[in-house]
Order: C-alpha cells, then structure tokens, then sequence
C-alpha cells in the first residue's frame, strides 16, 4: 500500500487539468496542430537552439514541459516532465548547392511530411524544425510545431513573442496594429425605442444562427464541390502549403473606400479568389459552401504577456479562448457562367453577413452547448461533434495580428511570418498573418485534389480586382 507522502507527490504531479478545448484537440477522432514558420533573413545558425529552448521557451508556461495523462478516472491532466531537448529539435539534411527552387521544393514537401505526422503523446507536444537552406523567400527557415491542445493561436503566437525581441533595439517592445472592435458601450445611450427592434433583430439572428450551426454539426453537409472532396479520413492526407503576400496599406486603401473593416477585406478577397477557383474548375456555379470563420473571444485589443495570460482571473488567459462562425461563401449574383461577378459584392456581402453574426449571440451558444456535451456525453464524444461540425464544411479560415516592427530571434531578423492549422477535416484552410506592413495568406490544400497554385493565381487575381473596383468608385 502507498504511502500518503507517496499519494501526495503523484497528486501534485497531476494538479493541472487539461482544458475542455485541450482534450477536444487531442483526443481518438482530433489531433490539430499549428506550424509557425519563421524565415530568416540570415543563415541559420543553431548553436544556441538548447540554450534558448532551455532558458527561455521551456520557462513561458508548463505545459511545454508537461505531458498529457488520464488519471484513474479517465480525466486528463498535465504532468510535469523531465524534457530532452533533443527530443524535440530536428534539423533534416539535403543535397547541398542546389538551386533556391530545388529547395524550395523540398521545403514544401518537408512541411507536408511533418504536417501529416502526429506529435508523439509520450513526450511533450511541441516540435521546432531547422530548415538550413536558402528558398527564395528566405536564407533558413524555422518551423514551429505546436499542438493545439497546448492552446489556440493567440496563446501560442504569445508564447513565441516572448523568444523575439526587436531587431532594431531589442530593450524597446514589439507594437501591433490599433484594432478597433465595435464597443459593447457604444450604444449605450441609444434611445430606447430604436434599441427595442436591435434587441429582437438579434434574438432573431441568434435563434437562426445557432439552429443553423446545430445542422451543419449534425446532419447538413456542404456540397461536393472542387474545394471540397468530402473524402473520409481528408484529415490524414498530405497537404500543400503556399502563401500569397499582400500590402496593408493596399488593403487598407480598399477598406476606406468602402467603409468597411479590415477583416471585410481580406475575407471579402478569400470568398471572391474561392468562387472564381470554383467557377473555373467546375460548370456547378451556385453550390453551397460553408466557411467557419474562427474568432478569438477575448475582449482585448493586442497579445498580452505570457506571465499577465496564466494569472488566476486573467483579462486575456492563457488556453483556447475562440468561437467560430459558420458563414455561407458568397455566391455571385448572376448565375450566368459567362458573366463576370462584381468583385466588391463579395467584400460588401461578407461585412453584412459577419456583422449579422457578430450581432447574435450563436457563438456563445455553441460555446455552452459544448460545455453540456462534455459534461453529459464526455469529452471523446464532444470531439466527434466538433469534427463533424468541421468536415461537414469546406473550409476553415482564420486571422492572427502580427508586430508592426522587424523581429529576431537570436540575432536573426525574421523577414517574414505564416502559420498553418494542421490535422483538420477539411480539404482547405486558410489563415491570415499581418507583419512588417504585411497581410502574409497561407492556404493549406489537399495533395492532389486542389490545385494549390491555381488557387493561389485566383486569390491574386481577387484581390487585383477589388482593389481595382474599390479605385474606380469616386468619392
């Protein structure tokens, strides 16, 4: 029989319980992770790779050097553990004095291989992979591989901000874009008698929107269609990664024109750039295609330190802290093939339907319906609902916002910056990244179903045209 000092010490040892969103992400039917890709604008040197894991990423929050258990009821929970580094830092070799797209192409194939691969569950959850050849966006590249359950992408984007600094003077901190979210007090002193109609609009779009999302976790799939393959298992496939760079300053020239919000924009671009990827690839012009765009519900306005995010009662906590949105993609107003759509109806139609959404309270809905689910039915069977809800639609997209100001890690400037969410159910995922005056679009695309450079010349050739529209409209 153990004793109680026995008993005690395994107790500590299992003192963090893994959030509900954690053990969704990381359970028989889900295991989604997030590659952040940081390339350098020097080479590669990695002499200092153990020091920095071990003096500065290890110490950002426990779970880094936590493993995942179920104690004897079945609840899983974060246990502390004794972390080799070596473990975790992988630097493959190729041919050297190749050319900068034999490279390239072996980069790509090389994040495809580590996308489809799980993170082993008998070590902690994090991998960083050292790609020691120039591409042509890059003289090395760093790879970031992060498991979700370890928390969503704020949290994560948190956690790797506090291993950069400034490149320009590292004693000065990192800023972000001013983001202006519409204020729960702005209409604080609205009269009444107007407010009565926004308050029953809103019960209205809350009641459709969360019996709409209900359907679409259930028993309403989207279409087949040429971003969707519908195939079972899409989740185990291998994936291509591209991405698409765009001015913030072009960007923002569309979104005053239109006055309209960044976020309008840029998801106006990805449904313009998807229909016209669609159109070209198949006669079937009007099929129904569901979005779910992810949202983090943090009521703040820039990434707050790591050690302000694991407080007790933080303002912005440390986890997974998102909802998501199921938006129907946009289809053209004209139904005729040989018709070209209006580029800026897609931009305007996705500001009025998210406005629509976020008015509703469906998220936090969804949000408690999950939390019931885990209570009653159990996490495993709370993860089967959430990865129903993903490949039942066509694509997820996603959007984090990055330093205005030139990073470095360990004396390299990081020219430039993308994530990917991998593991998902889905045959697209797009995620946006903003840096240095940048809009960085990463598209991950089934292998060999979705064409990834054609998709990509559509989003191009999407944002061309609004910017183009947005011009011509005289102010």
């Amino acid at each position: 029989m153990e004793s109680e000092g026995h008993q005690e010490e395994k107790t500590m040892e299992l003192e963090e319980p893994v959030s509900p969103t954690g053990q969704y992400f990381n359970s028989s039917v889900l295991s989604i992770c997030v590659l952040a890709v940081l390339e350098s604008e020097i080479p590669v040197d990695d002499s200092s790779t153990m020091s920095l894991l071990q003096d500065v990423f290890l110490p950002i929050n426990p779970r880094f050097s936590s493993i995942m258990v179920s104690d004897k009821n079945g609840v899983k929970k974060w246990k502390k553990f004794d972390v080799n580094l070596k473990d975790h830092v992988h630097v493959p070799i190729f041919p050297s004095g190749l050319s900068l797209k034999c490279y390239d192409d072996y980069l790509n194939e090389y994040l495809s291989r580590i996308a489809k691969e799980n993170l082993p569950q008998s070590r902690p959850l994090w991998e960083i992979h050292i790609f020691k050849y120039p591409t042509k966006n890059a003289a090395g590249t760093v790879v970031f591989k992060l498991h979700h359950a370890l928390g969503d992408g704020f949290s994560l984007m948190g956690a790797l901000l506090s291993c950069l600094q400034r490149a320009d003077n590292p004693s000065l901190p990192l800023t972000f874009p001013t983001l202006q979210w519409p204020s729960k007090m702005d209409n604080q002193n609205e009269n009444f008698f107007l407010g009565v109609p926004r308050f029953l609009s809103s019960a209205c779009n809350t009641v459709s929107d969360f019996g709409w999302s209900l359907l679409k976790s259930s028993c309403v799939e989207d279409d087949r269609t040429p971003i969707r393959s519908a195939d079972p298992g899409v989740e185990f496939k291998p994936v291509t990664i591209t991405t698409i760079t765009f001015s913030l300053d072009h960007i923002n020239q569309i979104k005053t024109k239109l006055g309209v919000t960044l976020n309008d924009v840029i998801t106006g671009i990805i449904f313009f750039g998807t229909r016209l990827y669609m159109q070209s690839s198949s006669k079937k012009n009007n099929a129904h295609s569901t979005a779910l765009v992810l949202l983090n519900t943090r009521n703040i306005g820039g990434y707050k330190s790591v050690k302000e995010m694991v407080k007790p009662d933080a303002e912005s906590p440390w986890g997974n802290q998102f909802g998501f949105l199921h938006v129907s993609i946009p289809e053209p107003s004209s139904t005729d093939a040989d018709q070209s759509p209006d580029p800026l109806e897609f931009v305007l139609k996705a500001q009025k339907i998210i406005k629509r959404k976020r008015s509703s309270l469906a998220v936090k809905l969804t949000g408690r319906l999950l939390e019931a689910l885990r209570k009653f039915i159990g996490p495993e069977a709370t993860a089967r609902y959430i990865h129903t809800t993903l490949k039942n639609s066509s694509m997820t997209i996603s959007n984090l916002i990055g330093p205005v100001e030139q990073m470095a890690l360990s004396d390299h400037p990081i020219k430039g910056l993308y994530f990917m969410v991998v593991g998902v159910p889905q045959s697209l995922t797009i995620t946006m990244l903003s840096y240095m005056g940048k809009m960085r679009i990463a598209v991950g695309t089934e292998k060999g179903f979705i064409e990834p450079q054609k998709f990509q010349g559509c989003i191009e050739n999407a944002f061309e045209r609004i910017f183009k529209a947005a011009h011509e409209i005289h102010t």
